[in-house]
């Protein structure tokens, strides 16, 4: 079978995570990667052969399957319309867009386009989120109540010296209500079945200076965002991204009129999961996670190709369960309620 030419947009996660994935999924051959800065030096560290300032560029030089957009938000909509312009698959980082309006732009694109497209939600194929989601829809732990789910984490504590870059600019697409809290609004969608019916929540920012190498620099975008989530008939969702903890620390729990399913850990590729009741608590024994060799190059590898391993298939006409265009719309409806990109 013929590989999937590959061009990667985006130096920093792409060149990490994007390249060596597709490289390791083995349906894939990563050819291009673009990047105004950092292009060359990637694709000579990572020994990929042609290397452009941005995707036009690279899209008319070199011929392609399929482009990965690994670059910042504010970048999205550009690369993504000019790869469905020339009839590309499509996978794009989360958040999906700056704004809704840019979010319903792609996805009216994608339909036009007619081939593959894909949210980066690698996290969906955690064993603990699969099992998660295994047990809601048997009907396991019963009428769904609740979705909890909380990332605490600490690389945004005051005495953690941070470079300045677009991440911590709200215009720019910045902060963790996209880079995190857009992962557990597309864990609670899936798990719920469908987008909420209304949303309210906020971001915060407890440390608006921040310092590096003795300098220090202003921040406008929230270092901890939350969210209530309705679902209607009778289920809410609530969500919480932080960091500023000094303890880390990942949960996802499930709540059912008959159950519970919970996973906890010091991260979300590190959990514990238990199946409670009223009656007992159970340690459920996972899957072990599919790749899980990768996790020595990068720790995301693993969930990553298992979702490369879905693209793939939806590619070659397959049933895929894959994080869609769709999707990144819904979540992009709650990030806009609770004040992505800026502050409500």
């Amino acid at each position: 079978m013929t590989p999937l030419r590959v061009g990667v947009v985006g130096s920093g996660f792409g060149g990490a995570v994007h390249v060596p994935a597709f490289r390791a999924q083995g349906r894939f051959e990563v050819v291009a990667i673009a990047s105004p800065s950092r292009a060359a030096d990637v694709a000579r560290e990572r020994k990929v052969p042609h290397a452009f300032a941005s995707a036009h560029e690279m899209l008319d030089a070199v011929d392609l399957d399929v482009v990965s957009v690994a670059s910042p938000p504010f970048d999205h909509l550009e690369s993504v319309l000019a790869a469905l312009d020339r009839g590309k698959h499509v996978l794009c980082e989360k958040p999906f867009g700056m704004t809704v309006a840019e979010a319903e732009r792609m996805l009216a694109a994608s339909e036009g386009a007619g081939t593959v497209c894909a949210l980066a939600h690698e996290f969906r194929y955690t064993p603990a989120r699969l099992a998660t989601k295994e047990l809601v829809d048997n009907g396991h732990l019963g009428a769904l109540r609740e979705i909890e789910s909380t990332t605490l984490l600490s690389f945004l504590l005051n005495d953690r010296e941070r470079a300045p870059s677009w991440w911590f600019e709200a215009k720019r697409g910045g902060g963790i209500t996209g880079s995190l809290l857009s992962h557990q609004i597309d864990q609670a969608n899936w798990l719920a079945g469908r987008p909420p019916l209304r949303t309210l929540g906020f971001g915060r920012i407890a440390n608006p200076v921040r310092r590096f190498k003795g300098e220090t620099f202003a921040v406008d975008v929230p270092d901890g965002a939350f969210a209530v989530l309705d679902y209607g008939d009778g289920l809410i969702a609530r969500l919480c991204a932080d960091g500023t903890h000094p303890v880390e620390s990942s949960t996802l729990a499930v709540h059912g009129e008959l159950r519970v399913a919970a996973s906890s850990g010091p991260d979300i590729l590190d959990v514990t999961m238990f199946v409670i009741d009223d009656e007992e608590t159970s340690e459920l024994t996972l899957r072990p996670q599919k790749h899980a060799n990768l996790a020595a190059v990068h720790p995301n590898l693993p969930t990553f190709v298992a979702l490369l391993d879905e693209f793939a298939a939806a590619i070659d006409g397959k049933p895929a369960h894959l994080p869609t265009f769709a999707d990144g719309l819904a979540t992009q409806r709650v990030l806009e309620a609770v004040g992505y990109p800026g502050l409500s």
